[in-house]
Protein backbone atom coordinates (compact mmCIF):
# COMPACT_ATOMS: atom_id res chain seq x y z
CA UNK A 1 0.00 0.00 0.00
CA UNK A 2 2.92 2.31 0.74
CA UNK A 3 4.36 1.72 -2.73
CA UNK A 4 0.94 2.50 -4.21
CA UNK A 5 0.65 5.83 -2.43
CA UNK A 6 4.21 6.86 -3.25
CA UNK A 7 3.94 5.62 -6.84
CA UNK A 8 0.63 7.43 -7.35
CA UNK A 9 2.19 10.70 -6.23
CA UNK A 10 5.22 10.21 -8.45
CA UNK A 11 3.09 9.26 -11.46
CA UNK A 12 0.75 12.19 -10.86
CA UNK A 13 3.55 14.74 -10.57
CA UNK A 14 5.93 13.24 -13.12
CA UNK A 15 3.62 12.09 -15.90
CA UNK A 16 0.43 14.10 -15.47
CA UNK A 17 -2.93 13.55 -13.90
CA UNK A 18 -4.16 11.00 -16.48
CA UNK A 19 -1.25 8.64 -15.96
CA UNK A 20 -1.43 9.23 -12.21
CA UNK A 21 -5.13 8.40 -12.20
CA UNK A 22 -4.46 5.29 -14.28
CA UNK A 23 -1.75 4.23 -11.84
CA UNK A 24 -4.06 4.80 -8.88
CA UNK A 25 -6.81 2.75 -10.55
CA UNK A 26 -4.28 0.01 -11.32
CA UNK A 27 -3.21 -0.03 -7.67
CA UNK A 28 -6.82 -0.31 -6.52
CA UNK A 29 -7.54 -3.12 -8.99
CA UNK A 30 -4.35 -4.93 -7.97
CA UNK A 31 -5.31 -4.67 -4.30
CA UNK A 32 -8.83 -5.97 -4.96
CA UNK A 33 -7.40 -8.72 -7.16
CA UNK A 34 -5.00 -9.81 -4.42
CA UNK A 35 -7.75 -9.72 -1.78
CA UNK A 36 -10.14 -11.73 -3.96
CA UNK A 37 -7.41 -14.20 -4.90
CA UNK A 38 -6.73 -14.76 -1.21
CA UNK A 39 -10.45 -15.46 -0.63
CA UNK A 40 -10.62 -17.86 -3.59
CA UNK A 41 -7.56 -19.79 -2.41
CA UNK A 42 -9.02 -20.02 1.11
CA UNK A 43 -12.34 -21.23 -0.33
CA UNK A 44 -10.54 -23.83 -2.44
CA UNK A 45 -8.57 -24.99 0.59
CA UNK A 46 -11.79 -25.32 2.59
CA UNK A 47 -13.37 -27.20 -0.29
CA UNK A 48 -10.44 -29.59 -0.51
CA UNK A 49 -10.19 -30.25 3.21
CA UNK A 50 -13.98 -30.42 3.57
CA UNK A 51 -13.87 -28.34 6.74
CA UNK A 52 -16.87 -26.47 8.12
CA UNK A 53 -19.27 -25.18 5.54
CA UNK A 54 -19.35 -26.34 1.97
CA UNK A 55 -18.32 -23.95 -0.79
CA UNK A 56 -20.00 -24.19 -4.16
CA UNK A 57 -17.49 -25.16 -6.83
CA UNK A 58 -19.39 -23.08 -9.36
CA UNK A 59 -19.26 -20.05 -7.03
CA UNK A 60 -15.51 -20.41 -6.54
CA UNK A 61 -14.88 -20.60 -10.28
CA UNK A 62 -17.22 -17.66 -10.98
CA UNK A 63 -15.40 -15.47 -8.42
CA UNK A 64 -12.09 -16.49 -9.96
CA UNK A 65 -13.23 -15.54 -13.46
CA UNK A 66 -14.96 -12.37 -12.26
CA UNK A 67 -11.59 -10.99 -11.16
CA UNK A 68 -10.22 -11.17 -14.70
CA UNK A 69 -13.40 -9.81 -16.23
CA UNK A 70 -13.31 -6.77 -13.94
CA UNK A 71 -9.61 -6.15 -14.68
CA UNK A 72 -10.31 -6.31 -18.41
CA UNK A 73 -13.32 -4.03 -18.06
CA UNK A 74 -11.26 -1.51 -16.10
CA UNK A 75 -8.50 -1.58 -18.73
CA UNK A 76 -11.06 -1.11 -21.52
CA UNK A 77 -12.72 1.85 -19.83
CA UNK A 78 -9.42 3.54 -19.08
CA UNK A 79 -8.16 2.88 -22.63
CA UNK A 80 -11.28 4.40 -24.20
CA UNK A 81 -11.09 7.50 -21.98
CA UNK A 82 -7.34 8.12 -22.23
CA UNK A 83 -4.85 5.74 -23.87
CA UNK A 84 -2.02 7.42 -21.92
CA UNK A 85 -3.63 6.29 -18.68
CA UNK A 86 -3.30 2.67 -19.76
CA UNK A 87 0.45 2.74 -19.04
CA UNK A 88 -0.27 3.92 -15.52
CA UNK A 89 -2.90 1.21 -15.12
CA UNK A 90 -0.46 -1.52 -16.13
CA UNK A 91 2.21 -0.12 -13.82
CA UNK A 92 -0.29 -0.16 -10.97
CA UNK A 93 -1.38 -3.71 -11.77
CA UNK A 94 2.22 -4.89 -11.49
CA UNK A 95 2.74 -3.14 -8.16
CA UNK A 96 2.30 -6.39 -6.15
CA UNK A 97 5.44 -7.68 -7.89
CA UNK A 98 7.37 -4.72 -6.46
CA UNK A 99 5.86 -5.43 -3.04
CA UNK A 100 6.95 -9.07 -3.24
CA UNK A 101 10.46 -7.97 -4.26
CA UNK A 102 10.62 -5.61 -1.24
CA UNK A 103 9.48 -8.39 1.08
CA UNK A 104 12.06 -10.80 -0.39
CA UNK A 105 14.82 -8.23 0.05
CA UNK A 106 13.78 -7.66 3.65
CA UNK A 107 13.75 -11.41 4.38
CA UNK A 108 17.24 -11.79 2.86
CA UNK A 109 18.47 -8.86 4.97
CA UNK A 110 17.03 -10.38 8.17
CA UNK A 111 18.53 -13.79 7.34
CA UNK A 112 21.97 -12.29 6.69
CA UNK A 113 21.78 -10.11 9.83
CA UNK A 114 20.96 -13.16 11.96
CA UNK A 115 23.69 -15.22 10.34
CA UNK A 116 21.37 -17.82 8.83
Amino acid sequence: MVLGVIGSGVAWLGFGWRTGLGFTCGCAIAYLNFHWLERVVAALADRITESGRQQSSKGIVMRFLLRYFLMGLGAYVIFTVSPASLYGLFAGLFLPVAGIACEAAYEVYVAVARGL
